[in-house]
């Protein structure tokens, strides 16, 4: 029956054809010979068992032949669709190779070039401010097929348009922003243009690949004011940085005086310490001095009553303490004395200062030598390679050679000004006190003119 019956021919050669792909199946495996036999016999025997049900069953075996033709039409219309879709691809490819021909003399660089030129740009403005809060989006990327098309041009065109707008305009939205502590919080943001972003008096910054805002490490007092003033609409002044944040950031890490001061280490310390005790002694000495010269200039409006309150009045007060019937070398001597005995006082703390005006720069130079040891040590220990490690050193020598030198300057000064003070109060006492001395030694000189006279007339009468 099998013999006569062509399908069920063909439906034996089938069952035939499987016997040695099983048969292949099972070679390939590491089981021993014996299990391998029976698993082949197994499978024979239910293929065998199949082919008779189906041999026996007639309509078994028609269902089985009309499911076969059904499938073997979907299987053709499918095959023709394919085939349609062949051809499809093959126009549609040789169309593309035609226009690849056409562009290829002049508009094949053209289009790698856009190409290229639109991805770094994309890539750019990922990281911008013009994303945040814009209405128009990113250019897109070009396919790689190596033709450009009229579509992709007026998307990328549109797109640039819309991002060249956005420019141009101030927005003002809320977004999620993370403080210094890291704390994430929704915040009311302005985004100025491509320029900068800020939230509540505070430059924002982007990070990583996602854009998020934060804020920066430092904003300065002014350019925080200003901010904040134009948030909330009371000003229309900004301050901008044109080198794209690289001046904040340097702002940012710019130190306080008080770190500036720590730079200097144990001899900035000492620079610092022995300058503000001169300034200290300088400033007490002058207003002294200050104090001399009112109570000095009061004595002088009024000689006839002497105080003890001025430097001139104690001077005048033990001048005339000696009497009369002294020599004239006694009696200037004895002011030479009163004098000198007032000087310490008007000179007081000057030698202090000077010395300090002096020792402040060698502690500097002394700062200097001990920063670039450690430098050199730095060097010695870790190369070249690291400026950062050398960082320490050189900037301990430069702020002790500042802080020395930033000591001397005002001590200098203190000390020309308490000099030139005690000077003229001197130069003052000394005048008035050669003027006492000439009227003593003229009246001296008359009375004893007036009693050589008298003593003439005295001898002439007797």
């Amino acid at each position: 029956m099998i013999g006569r019956h062509p399908v069920l021919r063909a439906l034996a050669i089938v069952a035939l054809a499987v016997l040695p792909s099983g048969a292949a199946l099972a070679q390939s495996s590491d089981e021993p010979l014996q299990t391998f036999q029976a698993e082949r016999k197994a499978a024979e025997a239910r293929d065998r068992a199949r082919l008779a049900e189906l041999v026996d069953d007639r309509q078994a075996l028609e269902s089985a032949l009309q499911e076969a033709r059904s499938d073997l039409e979907a299987v053709r219309e499918r095959r023709q669709e394919l085939e349609a879709q062949q051809q499809s691809q093959k126009a549609e490819l040789q169309e593309l190779a035609s226009q690849i021909d056409e562009q290829g003399g002049d508009l094949g660089p053209v289009f790698d070039e856009v190409a290229s030129v639109s991805g770094e740009l994309r890539d750019d403005l990922g990281q911008s401010w013009l994303t945040l809060g814009a209405e128009a989006s990113l250019p897109p990327r070009l396919d790689s097929d190596g033709v450009l098309r009229p579509g992709q041009v007026e998307i990328l065109m549109d797109s640039l348009m819309g991002m060249t707008r956005e420019t141009s305009r101030i927005v003002n939205l809320s977004a999620p922003v993370a403080g210094q502590d890291g704390q994430r919080s929704e915040r009311a943001v302005t985004r100025i243009g491509d320029l900068l972003a800020f939230s509540e008096g505070q430059l924002l910054q982007r990070t990583g690949n996602e854009g998020d805002l934060s804020v920066l490490d430092h904003t300065p007092g002014a350019v925080s004011d200003r901010l904040n003033a134009f948030q909330a609409g009371q000003g229309d002044v900004i301050s901008l940085d044109p080198t794209d944040g690289q001046v904040l950031e340097a702002m940012a890490q710019q130190p306080s005086l008080l770190e500036r001061f720590q730079q200097g280490g144990a001899v900035g310390y000492v620079v610092v310490v022995l300058g503000v005790l001169g300034l200290l002694v300088a400033l007490f000495q002058y207003l002294y001095l200050l104090r001399v010269t009112v109570t000095l200039k009061r004595q002088l409006g009024d000689l006839e009553r002497l105080r003890e309150d001025n430097p001139l009045g104690r001077v005048l007060k033990r001048f005339h303490a000696l009497g009369t019937g002294h020599a004239p070398e006694a009696l200037e001597a004895r002011l030479d004395e009163a004098m000198l005995a007032e000087q310490p006082r008007l000179e007081r703390g000057q030698p202090l200062v000077k010395m300090l005006a002096a020792v402040a720069p060698l502690l500097g130079l002394l700062g200097t030598v001990t920063g670039m040891i450690v430098t050199f040590q730095s060097i010695t220990v870790f190369g070249t390679g690291d400026p950062q490690l050398m960082a320490g050193g050189i900037s301990q020598a430069l702020v002790t050679t500042v802080l020395g030198l930033i000591t001397a300057v005002p001590l200098l000064f203190a000390h020309t000004a308490l000099s030139s003070r005690s000077r003229a109060l001197i130069g003052t006492m000394e005048g008035r006190a050669s003027a006492v001395l000439a009227d003593r030694l003229e009246a001296d000189q008359v009375a004893a003119s007036a009693t050589t006279t008298t003593k003439r007339h005295v001898d002439a009468l007797a």
